[in-house]
């Protein structure tokens, strides 16, 4: 799993964020097999700034909240990680203080797997979306809805700067109950 931010498990506050992501090689990035949408969007501002991997661009909402971030899949993911990019020193009232994230089949049936409350955040916040029960390590889903509930200092509109979305890496060889990390091990996993 990636780094996580310093978090109370029983409050659900994350405080602060990390510098550089790091994030396991278990781990695929997810977001680019999705398509994304959002509540409102100041001009110029909008979703494709989510996920352009560029930490100078922001999306920022433009209405009352919450202000919703909708990732859906084209089939059923497995989902284990939501990686946040925010920045208290920067964007100040527009950064979020209380986070939701949902999961369902559709606008429909969303359930909140996830809700967290962020002090002051600068970098990146990870997310992990496993259940409480540790045979829980990842959301299996069609959709993902990240909806912010307040900011800090009260700001009606938020920034959000980039958004990562990961889950589990297949086992690259089919049926293999193992998944072997160097080329030696591969050469001999199957018998003649």
């Amino acid at each position: 799993m990636a780094t996580e931010s310093s978090e109370s498990e029983e409050e659900g506050k994350i405080i602060g964020g990390n510098d550089k992501l790091i994030v396991d090689d278990d781990l695929r990035e997810m977001g680019k097999n999705a398509a994304w949408s959002v509540s409102s969007c100041k001009p110029g501002n909008g979703v494709n700034t989510l996920c352009d991997d560029n930490l100078e661009t922001y999306w920022q909402s433009d209405g009352l909240q919450p202000h919703l971030i909708n990732i859906q899949f084209q089939k059923k993911v497995k989902l284990q990680l939501v990686v946040l990019y925010v920045d208290f020193k920067l964007d100040e009232s527009y950064t979020p203080s209380k986070i939701s994230i949902r999961a369902g089949d559709g606008f429909h049936n969303l359930k909140e797997i996830k809700s967290v409350e962020l002090v002051k955040p600068t970098g990146w916040v990870c997310l992990s979306l496993s259940g409480t029960d540790p045979r829980e390590t990842f959301v299996n889903t069609f959709m993902l809805q990240i909806a912010i509930l307040s900011n800090h200092l009260n700001g009606r509109d938020t920034h959000i700067r980039q958004i990562k979305v990961y889950g589990p890496r297949p086992n690259p060889i089919p049926r293999q109950p193992f998944q072997f990390t160097s080329m030696e091990f591969l050469t001999y996993s199957t018998l003649r």
